[in-house]
Formats: structure tokens, sequence, C-alpha cells
């Protein structure tokens, strides 16, 4: 297993860059909307954990175990109640148990990743189906104002939680999937809560760490292969 340190790449540079000129759009937004800094705060911290995630490295799981707290705190306040109970629930507790996973089984500052297989698959598919029909019931009777996108994003979620937390390489994938779709929820958002436009700015970064770690992801996978197979 290689324990060689990674450097510093071009795309790492252009992440960095691209966290900082969004931390700047994210304050400029906030200051203009009078959005309360408390509701801004988990935004600061989440633009370090998706440069972490962009390099599919273990640390992102632990910083972003805190901080899904904060979240949790805003999206009751803005009546995400799907999004809170997801966050609070669910990303909480599973993200420190992906920090304490990958860090059993590193590699260099990421983890061992693996696949699927179809059986898997399969179930997933079903599950998932089963958990969105019980979840578009529920979600109206609460009080959430919207029902499909709030939904849709954190059954999304859960899923890249679980995968993620036993590094499945296909968490990624779902990831690009969910950042579009978080996206399209701010987006809808911004008629009723303008000051939502911080959280659309940081989506957009996010969407761009996400499609870096989505092949940084699948890189490390086949490097992790072709080791194993050199080794044996």
């Amino acid at each position: 297993m290689s324990d060689q340190k990674s450097k510093l790449s071009k795309k790492d540079v252009f992440i960095f860059i691209l966290m900082g000129c969004t931390g700047v759009l994210i304050t400029i937004a906030g200051i203009y909307f009078n959005q309360s800094f408390f509701r801004v705060l988990p935004l600061y911290i989440s633009l370090v954990i998706a440069l972490l995630q962009s390099r599919v490295n273990r640390y992102a799981s632990l910083i972003g175990s805190l901080n899904s707290l904060l979240y949790g705190v805003v999206y009751i306040y803005y009546n995400l109640y799907g999004s809170a109970f997801s966050a609070i629930l669910f990303s909480f507790p599973i993200q420190l148990l992906t920090f304490i996973r990958w860090n059993k089984n590193k590699w260099e500052h990421s983890t061992i990743l693996k696949k699927l297989n179809l059986k898997q698959r399969v179930l997933i598919v079903l599950g998932s189906a089963v958990a969105l029909v019980a979840m578009w019931i529920v979600l109206p009777l609460i009080g959430s104002e919207y029902v499909f996108l709030d939904s849709v994003t954190n059954l999304i979620g859960i899923l890249i939680y679980f995968l993620t937390m036993f590094a499945f390489v296909e968490y990624t994938f779902l990831m690009v999937i969910n950042g579009v779709i978080g996206i399209a929820l701010y987006v809808q958002m911004l008629n009723e809560n303008p000051e939502m436009t911080t959280y659309l700015i940081f989506s957009v970064y996010s969407f761009i760490c996400i499609v870096f770690a989505f092949f940084r992801a699948r890189k490390l996978y086949e490097s992790q292969q072709m080791e194993v197979k050199n080794e044996n």
C-alpha cells in the first residue's frame, strides 16, 4: 500500500482559488440579504469540507459530521424538515463512523475503495423506491414546503452516507446527481427566501468539487486495484 503524500496539482490550486472566491461571494450575499452569521457559518466550514471531498480525503467526514449539526438547525429555520432530520440523525453519526472506518483502512489521505455488485445495486434501487414513497407521505404531514426536491435530495443523501461509509466508489456518482438536485432546490427557494442565495452560491462551488471527486475516486480505485494485482 502506498503511503506517499499527494502533491498539490493544478486542479487543487484551482479549487483553492475557487474556494476563496466562493467565500467572498457568500460573504457579500450574506451582508446584502442581512443573513444571520449563524445561518451562514456552516457554509464557511463546508468550503473546506468540499475541498477535502474533491481529494477524496477521509478528514472531510470528520469535519462534516460536526458541521451537520449546524446545518440541522439552519434547515429547521427554513422548514426543510427532511433535510434537518437527515443532517442531525443520519449525517452526524454516519460521517463520524465513516471517518473511523476510513481511518482503519486508510490509503494515503483516503481509504481503500470498492465497487457494488449487481445484487447490492438492485436492493438499493428497490429500497430507495419504498423509502421515497414513505417520505412523500410523511413530509407533507409535518409541514415541509418543498416535498419533492426535499425528499429526493435527502434520500440520495442518505444513500451517499452509507455508500461512503463502506467506501463504495459509486458514492461519487450519486453525489453528482445530488449536487444538481441541490442547486435546483435552492433556486426554487429563492422567490420566498432570497437570502438562500448564499446556499445557492455554495452549491455551485460544491458541485464543481464533487465533479473533481468523481474522477479522482475512480482514478484512486484503479490505482489501488493495479497495486493489489501487482502484489499478487
